[in-house]
């Protein structure tokens, strides 16, 4: 077998993808000897020619069920943001519970300094059952030093436990599940996962993190370990294919942390904003459109089922995201209705990004990433600009493609940015963040 170094090579995304240590541990920057497209994914082929991408009609986020165009913020607000969440809750993401009214938090680390001097660090559990043993997310703040008032938030929602997302040995030691479903210590990785706390610290912003998977895992027939096995029924091994998938499960753990952070003193809490990347940008974006308390919304490679348009057959797909060997534990059972044809799906990527508005929200990419279409990610933000011009805020503009590393479109309200480079942030993009944050937030 020819291994070469492909520029646009689609396997290493889709290698990173199918693991959440891999999807951090190698960084998009780094030159790595690749192997030639896969022809087929889950025995379904790929497509990576743009010209075979195929026509499509994108049902139109600006009209209403019963036909009527939406035409003013008032209604899009009242009438048809309901309808789209509807939707998706049974049609893709699949529907969450109400919170437990068990949801408590213990805040056992109250204010150490950390990192240097540079930051005061707080860290927060919080329980999801009255058994303290079971479901529960541990989160992590930095705040900047001598902050004379509350500061806005940025949070990672991170593949990464906390204990190997920060070089700082304070932090209490995480835990991550096994095989057999079972809750054990982290293993060390010396780089891996690491989160660029003093690029935000030094611009005012408190930094968060929490590890996904502490709520619920990211594996294959695991839906009795986590969350959503607390919500089964006697017998039931699975959510209905109306209910929560892994990702809602994810994002509606983001909210619960939200619940928190609004009591929290030092928190600005009208000016939190989160970021996530690969299936965790998909949860990112369904988390802010969930929950209208989130202000803004970085989402890195969101790809197939975030921001990528399912109609546009480039990358992966919905077929090769509900294979059964793959990622259908993510969505509701429903989502699987359109792996074989995206056009009879109610709903299309364009929507899930007009839900945030007039939110900002920035989408960001690789030219490297094909799997994750990043064309694709531009077209779903031309499609749901209309719907920020209704609150007169600003969206691409352009029906033309920017070539990567260019900026032109990042600073709109619905931001546009492809870097060179593969799936996920690399370091230079951090700074970009700082700098949409500093703008929007």
């Amino acid at each position: 077998m020819t291994l070469i170094t492909a520029p646009r090579n689609a396997v290493f995304a889709l290698l990173l993808l199918s693991s959440p240590v891999l999807a951090r541990q190698q960084t998009p920057s780094q030159q790595v000897t690749r192997r030639a497209p896969a022809a087929e994914v889950a025995g379904i082929p790929v497509n990576y020619d743009d010209a075979k991408a195929g026509a499509y009609t994108l049902p139109d986020v600006l009209t209403l069920k019963n036909g009527k165009k939406v035409t003013d913020a008032k209604t899009w607000t009242n009438k048809r943001r309901p309808e789209l969440i509807a939707l998706y809750e049974t049609e893709q993401f699949g529907k969450a519970p109400a919170k437990p009214a068990a949801l408590r938090w213990e805040v056992f680390d109250k204010g150490t300094p950390a990192l240097n001097g540079t930051a005061i660090r707080r860290q927060v559990t919080l329980y999801f059952d009255q058994d303290t043993s079971k479901h529960k997310v541990e989160l992590l703040i930095y705040f900047p030093v001598g902050a004379s008032k509350p500061s806005p938030l940025f949070m990672e929602v991170n593949f990464s436990a906390n204990s190997a997302a920060v070089n700082d040995p304070g932090i209490k030691p995480s835990l991550s599940w096994s095989k057999e479903g079972k809750r054990v210590p982290v293993a060390a990785r010396p780089g891996f996962g690491r989160l660029a706390v003093d690029k935000f610290l030094s611009e005012g912003f408190a930094v968060a993190t929490v590890c996904y998977t502490d709520l619920e895992p990211d594996a294959l027939n695991a839906a009795t370990w986590g969350i959503r096995g607390k919500y089964l029924k006697a017998g039931e091994t699975k959510p209905a294919p109306d209910e929560w998938g892994a990702i809602a499960a994810w994002s509606w753990g983001i909210s619960c942390i939200m619940d928190y952070l609004v009591t929290d003193k030092q928190v600005d809490a009208k000016r939190v904003a989160i970021h996530g990347s690969s299936r965790l940008g998909k949860t990112a974006l369904w988390a802010g459109a969930k929950d209208p308390r989130i202000a803004l919304v970085i989402a890195s490679a969101s790809g197939e089922g975030g921001a990528a348009l399912s109609r546009r057959n480039y990358g992966e797909t919905i077929a090769h995201m509900v294979a059964p060997t793959r990622y259908d534990y993510q969505f509701a059972g429903n989502r699987a209705k359109y792996a074989a044809d995206p056009a009879t799906s109610p709903i299309d990527a364009h929507m899930l990004v007009a839900l945030m508005a007039p939110r900002p929200v920035l989408l960001q990419t690789g030219d490297d990433d094909g799997w994750s279409d990043p064309k694709g990610e531009f077209l779903a933000a031309v499609a749901a600009e209309p719907v920020f011009k209704l609150f007169g805020k600003t969206g691409p503009g352009t029906t033309i493609m920017p070539p990567p590393a260019d900026q032109s479109l990042l600073l709109n309200t619905l931001g546009y940015y492809e870097h060179i480079g593969g799936h996920g942030p690399i370091p230079a993009d951090w700074g970009l963040f700082v700098t949409y944050l500093k703008k929007f937030l």
